[in-house]
């Protein structure tokens, strides 16, 4: 895991960026399934963590919601089962996507399009590892005996969460089965089987099978290994655990004709350096942006803004937002940005509107530092719009008179009288919204003022003629109300204000009222009604919100910074709690057996940067906590041990050395992966980690998973601490930051030495280099130097990595 060792070693991890974007359904999938409220299971290994919200009634589900995981370099899978809801049964099964981890690693720039649903088949949907030690013994006869040692985390075949494992052992035409181990997902059958090897071909492979056993249907196939005996007589013994893969897979006749998901993928291996390898590029380019420069931009900067393709704008944009917010340089590096922006702009109704590198960077800054922000302005008037429901429709040519409801004595509203409601009641929206913004300036972030006073401030300097005089606020207006108000109205669950998306009639009035806001921010309402007439009745009450806006702005530009707690720690108080509700069951380590009824009770848990704690009421005196340097481990539960499949474990130890656990039961997967991911990241410098743990409870006299009865064994499953989900309001990472720029940098190295001898082909050409000029050539010389150094260091890293495994191949065949 990589904060464990970022201080003294490299360590790799797997970066995941996925894009669920839609789904196309054929025609006839409605009358196949009976409905269509389809949503999505994303899953690591066949372990979900994350579900998409429910898209109600359509054959054509919009998604648009984007994760980026972090994951261990042992993952092999990931999956996309599309799935249809259904309230009174259970949920419908329409088909998968699944990519394996080498198909998404030979596309370095990412899968992007349309990938059609297959068919789910049982006997593929395998999962789980099996402990086995291969031999080859004697030299006449010659023996081949296979021990068959355990499982773990083998498909759930059956009804009450588990299955009944057993193995079938293949060789030369015969067959041995072990023991079945009744419900476990974690069995244990320390069996061995031998056959001779003398009478057999070179080529027979030998084929080691697990199989749910069943009284009266057929056996459920769990997966199988085959091993090539020519190559195991060379290595005389091969022990491990081994990834169970599915039978051939099965020509589907529904193959084609399920749909297809349109998927944006990408995944990076990184392996992270100690944090000393990067402060020289840390360093260098904090320098291309300080206080020092005077006001003039340098060549590194523009360099970088010169070769970042439009496909990587976005993630460059972020990843150097996020460094520069680090190191406290924020409003610096935007500064550069918009001088750079506006130098190669002449017409000023045309700034900002491109997605240039400077206006990805100001709309990545809005969302790493002005989130909260965004959720105390907007929260309270998007609660309202969701409980309400209320019928809204302004264009005459989408008024439904049997969505509006009836009047008195069950007569229909008019087309009239459906407008003039919707008006009064967006009127009502616009106007609470308009209020919460000017309320905002006395919370809205120093950092998010600061950056908008150096906009406005930079805007007036280059257009300062009068018939430009509005500029300077549309400039701000353009990223405050355009890239990130309107958007989190249009589209709460994406920034996070809501858990599910909007139904139909409540999409709609978010986007009339985000409508409304973007008239309001584009400072105009003749353009708009002119386009949309039906906008018209609005205009008096868009025509208030403009002057509203632009007092707004002048507050915000002018605030006082004197009393600014510096960028850091900002962030670091942002970023440095979490707070959610969940069900809590205390299991003391003292107690012989889990209670039989439901222990689980309500209580508000905290976590924050030293305990998680919890009590029976959000503001209650007394509470319960959990010192986090005394947590081993935080895992999930099957979901069988409670009946429930969103329960985790935390693993403490006590004073006394003694283990305890407890269980938290979440309401939903997203619920459930957000508290682990939460907990494993605040927990990532503990030093005395679990490397194993039992996924069930110790229940009667053994555990439900493995059965063992031996209370203190150490566990039957792998932790995966590594797997975590990046959120808006985790720290920053300053290392990772560095290494994702370095990586673009080292991609596009060729391009900016190109571009820079262009840029200095004229001053040697004028003979007329200044002490300034030297300068600027000293720091990208500089730069192609410290990524060279880089390049080195990582070769370096990567050869070490593979003289360990050689040795350990040779360690294993001795």
């Amino acid at each position: 895991m990589k904060s464990l060792c970022r201080y003294a070693l490299p360590c790799n991890c797997h970066l995941l960026r996925v894009s669920s974007v839609n789904v196309f359904m054929p025609s006839d999938f409605h009358c196949r399934t009976g409905s269509s409220d389809p949503y999505c299971i994303v899953r690591i290994d066949n372990e979900a963590i994350i579900r998409t919200a429910t898209i109600w009634k359509t054959l054509s589900p919009f998604w648009g919601e984007e994760y980026n995981v972090h994951l261990p370099p042992s993952f092999h899978t990931i999956s996309f089962h599309v799935l249809d809801e259904d309230s009174l049964s259970r949920d419908d099964v329409i088909g998968k996507v699944s990519i394996n981890k080498e198909a998404l690693a030979a596309k370095p720039q990412g899968l992007d399009g349309w990938v059609n649903l297959t068919e789910i088949d049982p006997d593929e949907e395998v999962q789980g590892e099996i402990h086995l030690q291969i031999s080859v013994l004697g030299d006449i006869p010659r023996i081949l005996r296979c021990q068959v040692l355990e499982a773990r985390d083998l498909a759930k075949k059956d009804r009450n969460g588990a299955s009944d494992p057993f193995v079938r052992v293949r060789y030369n035409s015969k067959t041995h089965e072990s023991a079945v181990i009744k419900k476990s997902c974690y069995p244990r059958w320390n069996e061995s089987f031998e056959f001779e090897l003398d009478d057999a071909p070179l080529d027979t492979p030998l084929s080691v099978e697990v199989w749910d056993w069943d009284l009266v249907s057929k056996n459920d196939f769990l997966g199988k290994v085959l091993f090539n005996i020519h190559r195991l007589q060379s290595a005389h013994q091969e022990e491990g655990w081994f990834r169970l893969v599915p039978d051939k897979p099965k020509h589907s006749q529904h193959e084609g004709t399920l749909g297809s998901l349109r998927l944006q993928l990408r995944l990076r291996d990184e392996t992270v350096l100690p944090s000393g390898h990067y402060q020289p590029l840390t360093e260098l380019l904090c320098q291309s942006v300080g206080p020092h420069l005077n006001g003039n931009w340098p060549d590194l900067i523009m360099l970088i803004d010169e070769t970042t393709t439009a496909e990587s704008r976005q993630e460059v944009a972020s990843n150097l937002v996020k460094l520069f917010l680090g190191q406290g340089l924020a409003k610096e590096f935007l500064d550069v940005l918009f001088k750079l922006e506006l130098d190669k702009t002449s017409e000023p109704n045309t700034l900002f509107r491109s997605n240039s590198l400077a206006s990805k960077s100001m709309e990545s800054f809005l969302k790493v530092a002005g989130m909260q922000y965004l959720h105390r302005l907007l929260g309270p008037l998007i609660n309202r719009i969701f409980e309400e429901k209320k019928y809204v429709e302004l264009d005459p040519n989408k008024v439904e008179l049997k969505e509006a409801g009836c009047t008195g004595l069950h007569r229909v509203h008019t087309e009239a009288e459906v407008i003039q409601q919707s008006t009064s009641l967006l009127q009502s929206y616009l106007s609470e919204l308009l209020h919460a913004i000017v309320q905002s300036a006395s919370y809205c972030p120093v950092a998010l003022c600061q950056a908008f006073q150096q906009l406005y401030q930079c805007v007036n300097k280059r257009f300062p003629e009068p018939e430009y005089r509005k500029v300077k606020f549309i400039a701000v207006t353009s990223f405050l109300c355009l890239r990130f108000i309107s958007p989190a109205i249009m589209s709460p669950k994406l920034f996070h204000l809501r858990e599910k998306h909007a139904d139909a009639r409540t999409s709609r009035t978010l986007l009339l009222l985000a409508k409304a806001i973007q008239t309001i921010g584009n400072l105009d309402t003749l353009t708009c009604c002119s386009k949309e007439p039906w906008m018209v009745p609005l205009q008096p009450a868009i025509q208030l919100g403009i002057t509203q806006l632009k007092d707004f702005i002048s507050r915000l530009v002018s605030c006082d910074n004197s009393e600014d707690l510096g960028l850091q720690q900002r962030m670091s108080l942002q970023c440095g709690s979490m707070e959610k509700e969940g069900f809590i069951l205390l299991h003391r380590t003292k107690d012989k057996s889990m209670l039989m009824t439901s222990p689980f009770k309500k209580y508000y848990v905290t976590l924050n940067k030293d305990t998680l704690s919890y009590a029976r009421t959000q503001h209650s005196k007394k509470s319960s906590f959990i010192s986090l340097p005394r947590i081993r481990a935080v895992e999930k539960v099957e979901e069988k041990s409670f009946g429930s499949a969103n329960v985790m474990q935390i693993i403490s130890s006590r004073d006394n050395g003694l283990v305890e656990k407890l269980y938290l039961d979440c309401k939903s997967v997203n619920e459930l992966n957000q508290w682990l991911s939460a907990l494993r990241k605040a927990c990532s410098h503990n030093t005395d980690t679990m490397s194993s743990y039992h996924p069930g409870i110790y229940k009667g006299d053994r555990w439900s998973c493995c059965h063992q009865k031996d209370k203190a064994d150490p566990g039957c499953d792998k932790t995966k601490h590594g797997v975590t989900l990046q959120e808006w309001y985790d720290p920053l990472d300053p290392d990772l930051e560095s290494q994702l720029i370095y990586r673009h940098l080292i991609g596009v190295r060729q391009a900016m030495r190109k571009k820079y001898q262009e840029m200095i082909k004229p001053e040697e050409e004028d003979d007329r280099e200044t002490l300034e000029g030297e300068k600027k050539l000293d720091g990208v010389t500089r730069l192609f130097s410290v990524l060279q150094d880089l390049q080195n260091s990582h070769t370096a890293v990567e050869e070490e990595e593979r003289l360990k495994n050689r040795n350990f191949l040779l360690e294993l065949q001795t």
